[in-house]
């Protein structure tokens, strides 16, 4: 059965159509992915220069590592100033390299939520 180029053309074109949805498709969901993989980590950093804003220091930590200010204001969780000299933040995979190798942090731990097992405490309710 031979087909002529009108009729074919068509399908050639509903072809490509599929195919470049398929590969929209995929990217955007490779992205997603890599946002799926991002966890909460608790990042330890030097403390801030006296005459410094603590919240500006740790956030041109984070937005050094990020390579954008605006990735790091949506990453951060958290500022901690009092007891200890660091942030919260949310991070993928390789974000969470790019922190580790900012010469002002000293650890990153995974963050971590713990809830009691029983109210019961040596008899204490």
């Amino acid at each position: 059965m031979k087909r002529s180029a009108a009729s074919t053309l068509p399908l050639v074109l509903l072809l490509l159509a599929v195919v470049k949805a398929s590969a929209a498709a995929t990217g955007g969901k490779a992205g997603a992915a890599e946002a799926e993989h991002a966890a909460n980590y608790l990042v330890y950093v030097d403390p801030h220069p006296t005459g410094v804003d603590c919240q500006s220091y740790q956030l041109g930590i984070l937005a050094a590592a990020l390579a954008s200010e605006a990735k790091a204001k949506a990453a951060i969780l958290y500022n901690y100033r009092n007891v200890m000299s660091g942030f919260s933040a949310r991070l993928t995979p390789p974000e969470l390299e790019a922190v580790k190798k900012q010469p002002q942090v000293n650890r990153v731990l995974p963050s971590a939520t713990l809830s009691l097992m029983s109210s019961k405490f040596d008899g204490v309710s």
